[in-house]
């Protein structure tokens, strides 16, 4: 494979639920999700390739698109063992994602979850605030665009390899960013609960 002289890119800025762009050579360069961006020609591709569960991205250059990004989501190791353990604890999740619905259906299928897809952030916060009303909600997440839903929540909880907007909104953080810990985390919180109250009754 032969090395490629990859150029420095300056100025970048995220555009929060759309992607990035930076001055690369004195042209502006933008990464961006599909849909962000007016692609007709890479129409058939983009919609073949999230057919197949590919989460699409753009690479613009001056308004040119120039080519796609396929990215495909895996799920963690633990993934279906923690959802399986919450479940029989009897706690609900929901999969809230910016992506795309047929890649969310695809990882929502293997879990056995129910998805909500192509969320902005401020959709994420909508989604969240109504299912709070319905009952205590912690939001789970590892993103900037996952920031404002976790705040919403009731509790927010970062993966410990999230960013750095996401850990410092988290009310709590699962350090050794593994997925059980979240488990743990209710487990011990029951516990303790029925401690305190135990406690309060014998007083």
């Amino acid at each position: 494979v032969a090395e490629l002289a990859i150029p420095t890119a300056e100025s970048q800025r995220a555009l929060v639920g759309s992607g990035i762009e930076a001055q690369v050579n004195g042209e502006r360069v933008l990464i961006c999700a599909a849909g962000k961006h007016p692609a007709d020609a890479f129409t058939g591709l983009i919609n073949e390739l999230e057919s197949a569960g590919q989460t699409v991205v753009l690479v613009v250059r001056n308004d040119d698109v120039l080519g796609v990004i396929a990215l495909q989501d895996t799920l963690r190791a633990d993934a279906a063992t923690a959802i399986s353990e919450l479940n029989a604890l009897g706690v609900k999740g929901v999969i809230l994602t910016g992506d795309n619905p047929r890649a969310a259906a695809a990882i929502a299928g293997e879990l056995g979850l129910e998805f909500k897809a192509g969320l902005l952030p401020e959709d994420k916060v909508k989604a969240v605030t109504e299912l709070n009303q319905h009952a205590p909600l912690a939001m789970v997440g590892d993103g900037i665009n996952d920031a404002p839903a976790m705040k919403a929540a009731a509790i927010g909880i970062a993966m410990g390899s999230g960013t750095d907007v996401a850990l410092e909104t988290a009310d709590a953080a699962l350090t050794h960013n593994h997925l059980r810990g979240l488990v743990q985390m209710i487990e011990l919180a029951r516990a303790t609960h029925a401690n305190i109250r135990q406690n309060i009754t014998i007083a």
